[in-house]
């Protein structure tokens, strides 16, 4: 069984029961990806606290609905700290029902207002308890049939993890690159306007540059040529030191730096001192970009943007805002 929970300083017995429950979880289809390890422990938890379930002993005793047990969120709260050792605040009890308790809850496993059933979403007198549907592959947890009836289970039901999966392959945009790759990013006004720097802002300024780095809301590497970046001496990856787009045009030797700026990081004098530093020792010259997706987002922001830095905005995509004072003075013709 994976240990979930690493670095927990619990009793082995405790940490041991809190790792089972994890594991039901996780086979019966709620998704662990993104979820800290504290929250886990939580997870595992508020879980043990519904069905009633303090030691691995316990498992063929689970409570379902019909056993009457069906405890409040205070009451989940208590149960934990008692049992558990914790010091979880009462008042924190909207953490069990929108945290602790809502992946299981989404996927039916867990059943709501089990004890009330007309309870407004946010009632903390709504009850939790396992859904009869899921007691008998719970109490079976750690027989030698376990697995089959799990299976069995999920085959019949579905998984949290299949229907979240379909759904992110439905809402997806779809994005060219400039050597005709496409790629699907998740919906939302940030990937919008990496779609558009993508498609719009290269083509028109990028002299033929290659992607060598963007990432997504969703998935933080969504294309990473690393071996392209270590040719020019780029600085080592960290997704928080990275801006949100890089693009090389090894026509010009023009290292592209884009801030995609939806509701922040645009590249001020700050951050402009930043990437310098990291990129010290690379070989190509840097054009630092900031990209946005109109004009009243440019104009919260264009006190905050560095000088010889590059505006573009997505609503004019034939024009460009250039910070470098002097060096394009002159008459237009």
């Amino acid at each position: 069984m994976i240990n979930f929970i690493p670095n927990c300083k619990k009793p082995t017995s405790t940490q041991r029961v809190i790792n089972e429950a994890l594991h039901i979880l996780n086979k019966l289809g709620i998704p662990f990806n993104g979820i800290t390890e504290r929250r886990l422990e939580r997870m595992g938890m508020a879980f043990l606290a519904v069905v009633d379930v303090k030691h691995s002993k316990e498992w063929p005793k689970a409570k379902n609905s019909e056993d009457g047990w069906a405890p409040q969120t205070r009451q989940i709260i208590e149960y934990i700290n008692t049992y558990f050792k914790e010091s979880i605040s009462s008042g924190s009890y909207d953490d069990i029902r929108r945290k602790d308790l809502k992946l299981a809850t989404v996927a039916g496993i867990i059943e709501r207002s089990a004890n009330n059933p007309n309870a407004a979403t946010n009632n903390p007198t709504r009850g939790y308890a396992l859904n009869p549907q899921y007691t008998y592959a719970v109490r079976s947890y750690g027989s030698i049939d376990w697995k089959n009836i799990n299976q069995e289970l999920i085959t019949k039901k579905g998984s949290l993890s299949e229907i979240l999966s379909g759904v992110r392959d439905i809402k997806t945009t779809s994005v060219k690159l400039p050597n005709g790759q496409k790629l699907l990013f998740t919906p939302g006004a940030h990937n919008d306007l990496q779609k558009a720097i993508i498609e719009e802002f290269l083509p028109r300024y990028g002299y033929g540059a290659d992607i060598l780095y963007v990432g997504d809301t969703a998935k933080k590497f969504l294309v990473l040529e690393k071996e392209k970046l270590e040719r020019i001496a780029f600085f080592k990856l960290t997704h928080d030191e990275l801006p949100d787009i890089v693009a090389y045009s090894s026509k010009k030797k023009w290292l592209f730096l884009i801030e995609a700026v939806h509701s922040s990081g645009p590249i001020s004098s700050i951050r402009m001192e930043e990437l310098k530093r990291l990129t010290k020792k690379c070989t190509a010259d840097i054009v630092y970009v900031t990209a946005f997706l109109d004009r009243t987002t440019f104009r919260k922001f264009a006190p905050d943007i560095a000088w010889e830095s590059e505006v573009w905005i997505a609503d004019t995509p034939d024009h460009m805002i250039h910070f470098n004072g002097d060096k394009f003075l002159g008459p237009y013709k």
